[in-house]
């Protein structure tokens, strides 16, 4: 019997209809992480749920979304409830959910965001309390498990770079009940330490419970009390956790830390005897520049004929030397001239000089000049004073004015 050719379209409806009348696909529990999620303008949400072998498409009806109490979004574990069918038009068969729910590491995830919120609110992330690299450390600082690939990568980065770096080991539990305490005591070792110039923090990738440790509050406080700057080296490059937010730096990944922690010698060196070129070059042209220059004075007059400009120098001393001789004399008959007039006007107040106009002045015995006759009593001694000399007298008789 020959068989019909069936179209697309009617193998589609019939395999539609074979997963419809599946009891077990008709209600089903699907975990898994949520990804590709876009919740559309209409209301309706379409992702993915993947696991480490495959992908299901998913919707969930606005309808069936508005009660959610919480919100999806990429990196969620969860569990899916709803039926099966296929997607006519595509050809896929996808899960249509109808409720949803988190499962245990969903939970992680919600503390991990609850505690970002928390520290980011406190400002413990701002880049104004991040402390810069020294990139040319003596001594480094690794908090990590000494068995782990994580530290070998570290150690063989940073010896390549620069072999002269001292590394120490604080070795931990990088997951699991011991791990929090055990980072926190490392940094503070470190910290009570003075030889320690960077702390590197790191471990392999991992899942979300494995990398915990890094999102604990008593590590990220740990690390922003820190005196000493903490690079952050958890995981792959596309796992991030709250150490990473409060570090002085975040490193991708464990070897991406020993770049980051140390300049390469090499560079180093290549710079150096460039810088030391470039100072070579400088000094020749400047030395060059200063040999021009003195050619240059050398074939100038001051060189070729000094004694003219010795002479005009002389010249120009001996004008100098004269115009202030000129002006001392100047400022000597200026003050003679100011000298005789105040003599002359001193002379003119001179009481005695009155004296050359037949003027004479009478004292007491104790040489007080008497003004008035009332100062003068009978048998009193006087003095009358003349220009060329003195006579003593007594007072025989005196008489006021007015008496005459």
């Amino acid at each position: 019997m020959e068989l019909k050719p069936l179209k697309v379209s009617e193998l589609t409806s019939y395999m539609k209809q074979i997963i419809s009348s599946d009891p077990i696909l008709n209600k089903i529990k699907i975990e898994g992480e949520v990804s590709n999620f876009k919740h559309h303008y209409s209301g309706h949400m379409y992702f993915t749920l993947k696991d480490n072998r495959s992908r299901l498409k998913c919707v969930m009806f606005n309808g069936d979304n508005k009660s959610l109490p919480f919100e999806l979004e990429d990196g969620m574990k969860v569990i899916a409830e709803g039926y099966i069918s296929i997607y006519e038009r595509d050809g896929c068969y996808q899960l249509y959910v109808k409720k949803i729910k988190r499962d245990g590491i969903g939970d992680l995830y919600i503390k991990y965001e609850k505690l970002k919120k928390k520290l980011e609110y406190e400002g413990l992330f701002d880049s104004i309390y991040k402390k810069e690299i020294n990139t040319m450390p003596k001594t480094i600082g690794v908090i990590t498990s000494s068995t782990g690939a994580a530290v070998k990568d570290i150690i063989t980065v940073i010896k390549r770079r620069n072999p002269n770096i001292n590394i120490l080991i604080y070795s931990v539990h990088v997951q699991g009940i011991y791990s929090r305490d055990e980072i926190c005591r490392g940094i503070k070792y470190f910290n009570s330490r003075n030889d320690i110039d960077t702390i590197i923090i790191g471990r392999g990738g991992g899942s979300i419970e494995e990398l915990w440790s890094f999102n604990e509050e008593d590590v990220a406080r740990a690390i922003y009390n820190s005196k000493i700057p903490i690079i952050s080296a958890v995981g792959h490059e596309t796992d991030f956790t709250i150490s990473d937010f409060v570090s002085d730096l975040r490193a991708p990944t464990p070897s991406s830390a020993g770049e980051l922690a140390v300049e390469d010698i090499n560079f180093i060196e290549q710079r150096l005897e460039k810088l030391n070129k470039d100072l070579n070059t400088s000094i020749n042209r400047f030395i060059e520049s200063k040999k021009n220059e003195l050619s240059y004075y050398k074939k100038t007059r001051i060189f070729t004929e000094p004694i003219y400009y010795i002479d005009q120098y002389k010249q120009t001393l001996d004008f100098e030397l004269r115009r202030l001789v000129a002006a001392k004399d100047s400022i000597l008959k200026d003050k003679k001239v100011k000298l005789d007039n105040m003599r002359q006007k001193l002379n003119s107040l001179n009481p005695l000089n009155v004296l050359d106009r037949g003027f004479s002045y009478v004292e007491d015995n104790q040489k007080h000049v008497l003004k008035s006759v009332k100062d003068i009593n009978c048998g009193d001694m006087i003095k009358i004073n003349f220009k060329d000399g003195q006579i003593k007298a007594k007072v025989i008789k005196s008489l006021l004015k007015e008496e005459f």
